[in-house]
């Protein structure tokens, strides 16, 4: 699976657990990107940006991804869940307006997953 489909499909697992103002922002021409794309979604709760955290982790170990590297999940705050190509970050909305990743890639194109209404 390319990057941005995989992207793409973590986005949709995010929304899936009421993950929202998801954005993948595409930093493969972005100078200093560490991945080709961020996926960036908002919980309103630990227990929520808990449960986006597992339930991601566990649909992609269902499909035999497995997440490189992640931290966050004592504060969960923020939690980064690193899948190489794309990285997944699951904030607090609070935390998520302090730290502003949109802006500071600001130069990144984004895509913008739209909310459930």
């Amino acid at each position: 699976m390319d990057a941005l489909k995989f992207a793409k499909l973590i986005a949709d697992l995010t929304k899936e657990k009421k993950g929202y103002s998801i954005k993948i922002l595409d930093l493969r021409k972005v100078s200093g990107g560490i991945a080709d794309y961020f996926v960036i979604c908002s919980a309103d709760s630990d227990r929520q940006v808990k449960a986006i955290a597992d339930d991601v982790d566990e649909k992609l170990i269902e499909r035999g991804i497995k997440c490189f590297h992640r931290e966050g999940l004592e504060t969960l705050n923020w939690v980064l869940m690193d899948y190489f190509d794309v990285v997944l970050h699951i904030f607090k909305h609070e935390v998520r307006a302090y730290y502003n990743l949109e802006k500071l890639w600001g130069d990144a194109p984004v895509i913008s997953i739209e909310d459930d209404k």
